[in-house]
């Protein structure tokens, strides 16, 4: 058990790597808010992040998959408070894996990587949405999948030492 923290099981590394990774996450989303927010109020803003018609952030988040995964407008009407852009739903899951990240217990490890692998599955779906519907690169959209991936792998790595200290303890 090296390579960890020896009274938590926790890998030493992943505190600071989970604040890198959840703050990169909250400020990808606050700029994806901001940068929908202001295509909706001034059709005319460019976005940094618009490189071109095939490489344009603010065409996927203003698209109808910017909102609740493009799946709640047919649970929900359109400008309900549940269908809230998607940027929203990444700094609420970023804020939730910062705060559980604090707390060193076999549940709170648990609910990690559930939602990991809930934000991975997200993930997925938009990224299939983004090449096979829209024809787009979103690099702000990349770059939160890239996010969600090391916080799968931080979380399982988290998981995994928790468990072994288990077992360590036991034997």
């Amino acid at each position: 058990m090296s390579s960890g923290n020896r009274s938590t099981g926790v890998p030493a590394w992943e505190g600071k790597i989970r604040l890198l990774l959840c703050a990169v996450g909250i400020l990808l989303s606050v700029y994806a808010l901001h940068v929908e927010l202001s295509k909706e109020h001034d059709p005319g803003y460019r976005a940094l992040c618009d490189l071109a018609d095939s490489i344009s952030c603010s065409k996927v988040f203003t698209s109808r998959w910017g909102r609740g995964f493009g799946l709640l407008q047919f649970f929900v009407p359109v400008d309900s408070a549940l269908n809230q852009p998607n940027s929203v739903l990444g700094i609420l899951f970023y804020t939730l894996q910062l705060g559980l990240g604090q707390l060193v217990s076999k549940r709170a490890a648990f609910l990690l990587v559930i939602t990991s692998w809930v934000s991975m599955a997200g993930s997925v779906y938009l990224a299939s949405i983004l090449v096979f519907v829209l024809g787009d690169f979103c690099l702000v959209c990349v770059s939160t999948y890239v996010v969600n991936f090391a916080l799968l792998y931080t979380n399982l790595k988290r998981r995994y030492g928790l468990n072994a200290e288990k077992k360590e303890k036991a034997g």
